[in-house]
């Protein structure tokens, strides 16, 4: 059985997504390596949190429908999920939150001392 290794470019289907794999080939003519790339529909099978960006390796199987006849087998690498992401954010802010200003730094600021002569003019 084949397999293959790609990036998952669509996850808008029930129980299939779209996974791009890109191969490099060489031209016997001009002597240089380039990259070519197709799409391919896999069957997520047990797989249900998958979305665009994870890399997965894809197995060939018998035909699922007319154009599906892959299985993703394993997750190699998954993207950040949003709430993994708010949850960074959240741990970030309150490492680096800021001083709050006391009242005795706002006595002693320049602005305020130029306030309080002109006002008592």
């Amino acid at each position: 059985m084949r397999t293959k290794k790609g990036q998952i470019t669509s996850a808008k289907m029930t129980g299939t997504v779209t996974v791009t794999v890109h191969r490099s080939i060489f031209h016997p003519l001009y002597q240089k390596r380039f990259t070519r790339s197709k799409k391919f529909l896999a069957d997520t099978g047990a797989h249900k949190d998958l979305i665009v960006g994870d890399t997965v390796l894809i197995t060939e199987c018998r035909p699922l429908s007319k154009n599906k006849c892959f299985r993703v087998t394993e997750i190699l690498e998954r993207v950040p999920r949003v709430s993994e992401i708010r949850e960074e954010e959240a741990i970030e802010k309150s490492i680096h939150r800021e001083k709050k200003h006391t009242v005795h730094e706002k006595k002693h600021s320049p602005d305020s001392s130029v306030s309080s002569v002109s006002s008592k003019k």
